[in-house]
């Protein structure tokens, strides 16, 4: 009697186990089923256990509960910074779903808005460049400066120090001299506005207006009090194009705010990615002349030789993080696929972040964590 109330408090229990219920259940999986929901086995011919189990109830019958549970994800999850400079930056996400890593990676690129050239006007362009060519080099160019200081414009908005930034570029190679090549230092930042006219007919009509142009701003962006002593230039020394003798080019650019879903040249990061961490393990000891050969076959020096004594050597593994999964390790012999093994943590995320330059990498991961905030909450919100 006592067994059939025990199966019956299983039975409504929706799910969920625990000690009271099944006292004589375990509360870890055996070894061979944490290997396969932990690790990536890379074999010589293709990895397997590459699936997630994501039902919370999979290990149920074992009194193993899978579901994900706050504060466990809590005492799990690190975030640890090993490669921190300007321009780029390499962090471990140790503890998280490989969906949330991949959400991560996609707002970085697509979702954080960033500064670009979107209009240009060309008075005059005698280079072997097509006009349509040049506006395309110059929408790639990174504009270095802070996007969450601007607005984003509409079709109905008029264009003002807040939402644009406007670039003049007058470069001409003279006749007899050699070829020139034009960089984006050249391009002249204009606080101003636009110095193009629109209509040059308005000052012949009325003498007492000025000449109108594309842009005009209301203030100066020079005496706004961000942009005082930080003049907004572009990245430096880019080549744009390359001038003969008596080719000239003049134009006038005009950047606005956007994402890279729009355009890529809207995207912050040159590239951002990321990697499982490798773990390499000698299943048995490989010594002497073994030893060399695996050492040696390497091409990316994860193992090294150790002395033990005796004039014997041991091959350990000093590097695994360096790992590439190229397997040549594996192809010595048929039987070193039994001595190495090859895997990939699935809760451990190598994340790299390779800046524009116009914010700081750890900037750039901090805005992708506070997107993804708001995007949850708004999920909350409907759900609710």
């Amino acid at each position: 009697m006592a067994e059939k109330t025990d199966k019956k408090q299983v039975n409504e229990g929706k799910g969920k186990f625990s000690s009271l219920d099944l006292p004589d259940l375990p509360k870890r999986l055996p070894p061979q089923l944490e290997f396969q929901r932990t690790r990536v086995l890379c074999n010589l011919d293709a990895p397997i256990h590459t699936d997630n189990v994501m039902y919370g109830g999979a290990y149920a019958s074992m009194g193993v509960d899978n579901s994900v549970q706050l504060d466990c994800f809590r005492q799990k999850f690190r975030v640890e910074v090993v490669r921190l400079t300007k321009d780029d930056m390499e962090f471990d996400l140790i503890g998280i779903d490989p969906s949330i890593a991949n959400a991560f990676r996609r707002i970085l690129i697509a979702e954080l808005p960033t500064m670009a050239i979107e209009k240009v006007l060309i008075a005059n362009n005698t280079s072997v460049i097509q006009d349509e060519v040049l506006a395309h080099r110059l929408g790639l160019i990174p504009i270095m400066v802070d996007p969450r200081l601007f607005e984003y414009i509409s079709e109905n908005d008029t264009n003002n120090e807040k939402n644009t930034i406007v670039y003049k570029l007058h470069v001409r190679c003279q006749r007899g001299a050699p070829r020139l090549t034009v960089k984006t230092n050249e391009l002249k930042w204009l606080p101003n506005g636009s110095e193009l006219l629109l209509d040059s007919k308005n000052s012949d009509s009325n003498p007492t207006s000025k000449p109108r142009t594309y842009t005009s701003f209301s203030c100066s962006q020079a005496s706004l009090p961000k942009f005082a002593n930080n003049p907004i230039n572009p990245m430096p020394e880019i080549t744009i194009a390359r001038l003969g003798p008596g080719q000239e080019i003049e134009l006038e650019a005009h950047a606005v705010k956007g994402m890279g879903k729009t355009h890529a040249k809207w995207s912050p990061v040159a590239t951002a990615w990321y990697r499982m961490l490798p773990e390499v393990v000698l299943l048995e000891d490989v010594e002497d002349e073994d030893a060399e050969k695996l050492v040696n076959t390497c091409p990316v020096k994860v193992f090294d030789i150790e002395d033990i004594g005796n004039g014997k050597k041991k091959a350990t593994v000093a590097r695994p993080r360096a790992c590439t999964l190229c397997r040549e390790c594996l192809r010595i012999g048929e039987e070193w696929e039994k001595r190495v093994s090859l895997r990939r943590i699935k809760d451990h995320f190598i994340f790299t972040i390779e800046s524009t330059g116009a914010l700081p990498p750890e900037v750039l991961f901090t805005e992708a964590v506070k997107i993804l905030e708001d995007k949850c909450e708004r999920v909350i919100t409907e759900l609710s």
